[in-house]
């Protein structure tokens, strides 16, 4: 085992290079943290919704029925509406009554954003009681 010992004549060396020490334990840091939250930022849940087998609920005398079809045409009972139409055609169809239940159907083909702007007219109208319908008694996956 040797010592060196240093004498008053020999100069100090200074080293040259950059420590990366910290720099390394800096990005690890940061990389957990991104590990971590990355994950938190996204909202990717599947989500294949059952459907109902629930007794409905008891129906009124005379339901409203409004009916959004597949070609995004409207119907209001039997008869066709258009979007102009909707308000004074379910004021005739309600006798006025903002109260009453609207039992709205649409087509498993319509868009979200189409159903979506029929909720919203009825919203505008002041129909707040909106029933979304249903097949009855079916199991997911189930066919018509």
């Amino acid at each position: 085992m040797a010592i060196h010992i240093r004498h008053a004549d020999e100069a100090v060396l200074e080293a040259h290079e950059i420590n990366v020490t910290p720099f390394i334990d800096v990005m690890l840091v940061l990389l957990v943290i991104f590990m971590v939250a990355a994950p938190l930022t996204t909202v990717n849940v599947p989500v294949d919704l059952p459907s109902s087998t629930e007794t409905p609920a008891p129906r009124p005398d005379e339901p409203v029925f409004l009916t959004v079809k597949a070609d995004h045409t409207l119907a209001l009972g039997e008869d066709a509406v258009t979007s102009d139409q909707l308000v004074d055609a379910l004021g005739k169809a309600s006798k006025g009554n903002k109260e009453e239940r609207i039992f709205l159907r649409a087509d498993k083909t319509v868009d979200y954003g189409a159903l979506m702007d029929v909720l919203g007219q009825l919203r505008k109208a002041g129909y707040l009681k909106v029933a979304l319908v249903t097949l009855q008694g079916q199991e997911a996956g189930e066919g018509r």
